[in-house]
């Protein structure tokens, strides 16, 4: 399989070492390659630096970070070959560099993809910088490259202020999503990807309910759940029935402004069709990751990143009855809506 990278960009001060250190801190058994230009370049919080040889800085869990010095292909290819290779690579570019260059150069690195760019904002000073004669255009290619616009620090600011930012950003990078933040602190799953399904079974349950969505000739079964309510649990399998049920709509990290809704799903469908359409920002999806069959029944991943998707052969995986297919989203609570996803998992069915 690809491996997967992400580029974190953001002018001088927006806190990427910030959102790279909450990462780390919090990646959950992730194997993580972290890649800056140099070590002298990063504050890796010393408590999580274990070791230091050459090119390669070992960090707690598994983690590493690479000095990628002048040939960032090389050092993509170098960590690809790793054994055990990394889950995810992390590049942290420079405060003046351009995210957008650095992620087509990782393109052109053999066995990688990239699956979007993160571009940190300071809400306090952006406007400022963006306004700079000197550095004003390197801002705006800046913000211009970004899949998600990490918007940082808007406890310095008061509201009308984050008002305006946020009117502002979504002129200049339409195709971004924006997040809101303070001390870079959210779900690390919008950036290392979203909870497998272990994952998920070991949260909290809600009630569960079947949605009809799918005609009874199809054997194909599409289901959600409700609300959670307090103490009520339900189980992913419902052995009385053989029916199998959707995990709980559930709240992400950063107390109630995300949410999650995982669905499971029975029969082929257009998986094409479906990434493109959870990159329309009318339906509110921040980042997306699922197993899915396609057309001519092959498993595949959906990533989805933003308005960036990407479609890849799930190498070595069979969609069965220990591994359903299976679609996770996640999004800001009040524009996120399950009813729109389910809506989209149906128009995607292979005999529409």
């Amino acid at each position: 399989m690809p491996l997967s990278t992400i580029v974190l960009g953001g002018y001088l001060g927006a806190g990427k070492t910030t959102l790279l250190n909450h990462l780390l801190r919090h990646a959950q058994g992730r194997r993580i390659a972290v890649m800056v230009n140099d070590f002298g370049d990063i504050g890796i919080d010393a408590d999580l630096i274990e070791s230091t040889e050459g090119e390669v800085m070992s960090l707690a869990g598994g983690c590493i970070c690479c000095s990628v010095g002048s040939d960032l292909v090389a050092a993509l290819m170098a960590l690809a070959q790793r054994i055990p290779p990394p889950d995810l690579v992390l590049i942290e570019t420079s405060g003046v560099a351009l995210p957008g260059s650095v992620a087509r150069g990782a393109r052109l690195a053999p066995g990688i993809e990239t699956d979007g760019v993160v571009v940190l904002v300071d809400a306090e000073t952006i406007r400022i910088r963006a306004n700079d004669r000197h550095v004003g255009d390197t801002v705006m290619q800046q913000l211009a490259d970004a899949d998600l616009l990490l918007l940082n620090k808007v406890d310095l600011v008061d509201e009308p202020t984050l008002a305006a930012t946020r009117h502002w950003l979504a002129g200049i990078a339409p195709r971004a999503r924006i997040i809101e933040s303070v001390e870079a602190r959210i779900p690390t799953e919008l950036i290392l990807g979203l909870a497998d399904e272990t994952e998920a079974s070991r949260l909290p349950s809600s009630r569960s309910s079947q949605l009809s969505l799918l005609s009874p000739s199809s054997r194909s079964t599409l289901t959600s759940t409700a609300k959670p309510s307090p103490g009520e649990a339900a189980p992913a399998f419902d052995s009385g029935s053989g029916e199998r049920r959707l995990r709980p709509t559930r709240s992400m990290a950063a107390g109630d402004r995300f949410e999650t809704f995982s669905f499971h799903i029975a029969g082929r469908l257009d998986a094409t069709a479906l990434a493109a359409a959870l990159c329309d920002p009318a339906h509110g999806v921040l980042r997306a990751k699922g197993l899915v069959q396609g057309l001519n029944g092959q498993a595949l991943l959906i990533q989805t990143v933003g308005a960036r998707s990407r479609v890849s052969p799930a190498a070595g995986r069979l969609i069965d009855a220990a591994q359903p297919a299976r679609l996770v989203v996640i999004g800001l609570r009040d524009t996120l809506d399950a009813g729109q996803i389910e809506a989209l998992l149906e128009n995607a069915r292979h005999d529409h």
